[in-house]
C-alpha cells in the first residue's frame, strides 16, 4: 500500500519492519490520516509472516510533537465523540507483534502516548517526553493519565500532566518509561537491534509473552481509560479549550478563564 504520511519498510533487516512517521514540517503531528495509515500499516505487517517485530520512528528532530491541534480546535464534545479517534489507538494497541519506538527529539502529547503503546522504547540523548495538553486547556486523552502513571508512578505523572513539564531521555530512563538512551546517530540502529533480538525468538512465544505482560497492566485500566476519555471529551465544551487551542494556532499566550 502507498501512504502519504508514513514510510513503511517491511524488511529493513531479517524479520524486522520499520514505520517512519513522515510529516516533518509539522514535527510529525498526529493527524487523523496519519493515525489511520499507521493502523493500516500495522495490521498489514501483523499479518505478514516475514515480519516478527516492528520499529516505529520519526526523525532526529521529533518522534511526534503531539496531535494536530488544527483538526481539533473548533470541535465540540459531540464532534469528538462521533469522530471516535481513539478507536484507531485501540486497534494499534491490539498489534500482536512486538513494537519498538525509536525516539529522538520531541515525543509530546499524543507522541508520548504513542510511544507508550509500544512495548519498548529506545531514545536518543536529545529525546524529550511530555504531556503538555494542560497548556492548551485540555488533558491527555489517548492513555496519558493511565499508562504514564503506571510507567513512572503517581508523583512524576502528576507533575508532567498538571504542569506540562517535559522530562529528558535520561530522566525517562531513570523513571522506567524507556529502555535505553544512546547517541543520536545510533538511536534507530539500537531500536532495530532490540527488535531483531525479539524477532529471533519463537513468534508464538513472543506473542503469548507480550499478551501476558500487557494483561498485568489491563487490570483496572479500561475503567481508567473510559473515565479519562469522558473527561477529555467534556473539556471540548469549555471556553478554555477553545482559547487554548486558538492561542496555540495563533502563536500567542493563552488567557484561561476557568470556564
Amino acid at each position: 500500500m502507498s501512504y502519504e504520511f508514513i514510510v513503511v519498510n517491511p524488511a529493513v533487516v531479517e524479520y524486522v519492519a520499520t514505520i517512519q512517521l513522515n510529516r516533518p514540517k509539522e514535527l510529525n503531528a498526529l493527524n487523523l490520516q496519519l493515525m489511520g495509515e499507521l493502523k493500516s500499516a500495522l495490521e498489514e505487517l501483523d499479518n505478514n509472516d516475514e515480519v516478527r517485530a516492528i520499529v516505529i520512528h520519526g526523525n532526529e528532530r521529533a518522534f511526534a510533537a503531539g496531535a494536530d491541534i488544527k483538526q481539533m480546535a473548533g470541535k465540540t464534545a459531540i464532534d469528538m465523540l462521533k469522530i471516535d479517534q481513539f478507536s484507531t489507538w485501540d486497534s494499534i494497541r491490539r498489534t500482536k507483534k512486538p513494537l519498538v519506538a525509536a525516539v529522538s527529539g520531541f515525543a509530546l502529547g499524543g507522541g508520548c502516548e504513542l510511544t507508550m503503546l509500544c512495548d519498548m522504547i529506545v531514545a536518543s540523548e536529545t529525546a524529550q517526553f511530555g504531556q503538555p495538553e494542560i497548556n492548551i486547556g485540555v488533558m491527555p486523552g489517548a492513555g496519558g493519565t493511565q499508562r504514564l502513571t503506571k510507567a513512572v508512578g503517581k508523583a512524576r505523572a502528576m507533575e508532567m500532566v498538571l504542569t506540562g513539564n517535559f522530562i529528558s531521555a535520561e530522566e525517562a530512563r531513570e523513571a522506567g518509561l524507556i529502555n535505553k538512551v544512546v547517541p543520536v546517530d545510533l538511536y534507530l540502529d539500537e531500536a532495530i537491534k532490540l527488535a531483531q533480538k525479539t524477532a529471533e525468538k519463537s513468534p508464538i512465544a513472543v506473542q503469548m509473552a507480550k499478551e501476558s505482560v500487557l494483561k498485568s497492566f489491563d487490570t483496572g485500566l479500561q475503567e481508567g481509560l473510559f473515565f479519562e476519555r469522558k473527561n477529555f471529551y467534556m473539556l471540548f465544551s469549555t471556553e478554555d479549550q477553545k482559547e487554548g487551542m486558538n492561542a496555540f494556532i495563533e502563536k500567542r499566550k493563552a488567557t484561561f478563564k476557568n470556564k
